[in-house]
């Protein structure tokens, strides 16, 4: 005998859901990818040309933190 359990609580709406990421990251991440996609997006200290999506996007939550964005910390710089 299969019994069905349903939750009663309300879902959270749209306006109660925090954002994790602000305005500027969102700018700065778009910004980066259009750069990969061009072709011209560099890394930092060695300057060679970015292949990577991950890396293109990690390069974009890197500079919105450096411009005071809302971005979570690093989780590699965490452990």
């Amino acid at each position: 005998m299969l019994i069905a359990r349903f939750c009663l609580c309300p879902l959270p709406s749209k306006e109660n859901i925090m954002a994790r990421y602000g305005e500027k990251a969102s700018e700065k991440v778009g910004k980066a990818m259009h750069e990969l996609k061009a072709g011209k997006l560099k890394s930092g200290t060695s300057g060679k040309k970015v292949t990577s999506r991950k890396q293109a996007i990690a390069i974009g939550l890197s500079e919105a933190r450096k411009a005071g964005g809302k971005v979570p910390k690093d989780r590699s710089k965490t452990h």
